[in-house]
């Protein structure tokens, strides 16, 4: 995943979010040609999954491809976890 590129200034904001130990905060990120990298320490390896598929749901990304999901689930009115060719291996498939 390529840094996100800030302003100096918007370092106080991620600041604030770590200081309140938002999870808003993780991320990589370029400031005057440095890379900066926030992450938590020492997690297991199913936690550091767990974080990658809470990002790409909210992102909107398939948790498996990170292909942008287009449909949405008609009885939650929300977008779906996989993209149309992993629901169709996944999903439709065990039924």
């Amino acid at each position: 995943m390529k840094p996100k590129s800030i302003k100096p200034d918007e370092l106080n904001k991620i600041f604030s979010e770590l200081k309140k130990g938002e999870e808003s905060a993780i991320g990589s990120y370029l400031v005057k040609g440095v890379r900066l990298q926030i992450s938590k320490y020492n997690l297991s390896g199913a936690e550091r999954v767990q974080l990658l598929y809470k990002r790409r749901r909210a992102q909107g990304m398939c948790i498996v491809c990170g292909k942008k999901v287009t449909k949405k689930n008609p009885s939650t009115d929300q977008l779906y976890r996989l993209c149309e060719e992993h629901r169709n291996k996944i999903d439709k498939g065990s039924k």
